[in-house]
């Protein structure tokens, strides 16, 4: 299973190069770190995990307050948390994320 982010500022009309962005395993009472980086040119940031994901609760933490703060933009999230299951033998999760200064939504892409 790998994970892949892709995050579009529709406020701007274009991708969020530059976000941070960090995955951990949430199942335990501690949770685990399991990869992070951040977006390229196109929004995107695949190969977050650095092998197969392991069945259960993940939680994705994208520092969109940073980015819209080097944008000179006030935003009302400073984060935005997505946790997700991953399920036995499912192969990828690609996570698209839209953004702007005051909403974002998500999905699970293909």
């Amino acid at each position: 299973m790998s994970v892949s982010v892709h995050i579009l500022d529709n406020s701007q009309g274009r991708p969020a190069a530059g976000v941070a962005v960090c995955l951990t395993r949430c199942a335990d009472a501690v949770p685990q770190p399991v990869g992070e980086g951040f977006t390229d040119f196109d929004g995107r940031l695949a190969g977050l995990a650095p092998g197969p994901l392991t069945p259960g609760t993940h939680r994705l933490v994208f520092d969109t307050g940073a980015y819209f703060e080097r944008l000179g933009i006030a935003a009302l999230h400073p984060r935005v948390v997505v946790e997700f299951d991953a399920a036995e033998g499912s192969e990828r999760y690609h996570i698209p994320l839209l953004i702007t200064p005051f909403s974002y939504t998500t999905y699970r892409g293909s």
